[in-house]
């Protein structure tokens, strides 16, 4: 399902609803806190993109409050190359096998 078809959605009246919602309970963004950083929450960003998916998109729980910031950079640049939020071991590299660091290395 191409963007364009689903966009609409972000218009309709729940979802208006369902954020000002999940940003009275979650005000601050959740990547700034991980910094260490009290920064006020301006966007609302579905954890596993929905793509359309109406279950993802009003799910509660695939909700977290972001920073303009932190939505337009770290999270988009992730989505955009596909790169879990998994983590790093102990010596500071990619856990995820998808990540471009791990791609073509053999496991």
């Amino acid at each position: 399902m191409s963007r364009e078809s689903w966009h609409y959605l972000y218009g309709r009246k729940a979802w208006k609803q369902l954020r000002l919602d999940h940003l009275a309970k979650e005000p601050l963004c959740v990547f700034c806190k991980k910094e260490g950083k009290l920064t006020p929450a301006t966007v609302v960003d579905h954890i596993t993109p929905h793509k359309g998916n109406l279950d993802l998109f009003f799910d509660a729980d695939n909700l977290q409050s972001l920073c303009k910031l932190h939505h337009d950079s770290a999270k988009q640049k992730a989505e955009i190359k596909q790169i879990n939020d998994i983590g790093c071991d102990e010596n500071g590299l990619p856990i995820d096998p998808e990540h471009p660091f791990n791609r073509g290395r053999g496991g």
